[in-house]
């Protein structure tokens, strides 16, 4: 099977042939969903080699240390509801997660941590609570510990198991890249 090598974006790079002006960037272009797709089902085949035959129950994860070897990067896997952890080309970690509510569904494509707060409380939803949120678009969709049934029931956020997000957010920085696939 091919293996996937997403390609990293920074100031005065390009992603998927396009010019990206800052560390920060979202593409939902159908090249983006794309890459995100074949990232997310490429960290299923990973999943299985780094972890063994795990099945996760909801608000369970996975993580292991592994060395220095490349920056982090974030896969979300829709279909599946899990999210993985990179660090250069090793699977660090894996968690189920619950993402958008048909309706309201998270956005597929890649994108980037754009801001980063311990606790946040959402202006759109009844000052609802975002602890560990990393927003990764304009409009409010982040990743943060929240309601985990294992299934989507987000208004569009990707909810992750409390004490992963910490995890989470405590090796990731603004510009982290994001991979949300279907």
């Amino acid at each position: 099977m091919k293996r996937i090598t997403p390609v990293l974006a920074f100031a005065g790079m390009s992603i998927l042939g396009l010019s990206i002006p800052s560390p920060a960037f979202a593409l939902e272009t159908p090249e983006a969903q794309m890459e995100a797709s074949d990232a997310a089902s490429q960290a299923r085949v990973d999943m299985l080699e780094a972890f063994g035959p795990k099945a996760l129950r909801p608000g369970q994860y996975l993580w292991r240390d592994v060395p220095a070897g490349g920056p982090e990067r974030v896969v979300i896997s829709l279909s599946d509801q899990m999210a993985y952890l990179y660090r250069g080309s090793m699977l660090m970690a894996a968690s189920t997660i619950s993402s958008g509510q048909p309706g309201r569904d998270t956005p597929t494509g890649v994108f980037s941590v754009l801001d980063k707060q311990p606790m946040y409380r959402s202006k759109k939803y009844d000052n609802a609570p975002m602890p560990w949120m990393q927003r990764i678009d304009q409009y409010g969709v982040a990743l943060h510990a929240g309601y985990n049934p294992g299934t989507p029931a987000s208004h569009g956020c990707v909810r992750l198991p409390s004490a992963f997000a910490k995890k989470l957010y405590s090796v990731t920085d603004v510009g982290t890249p994001v991979y949300i696939g279907a």
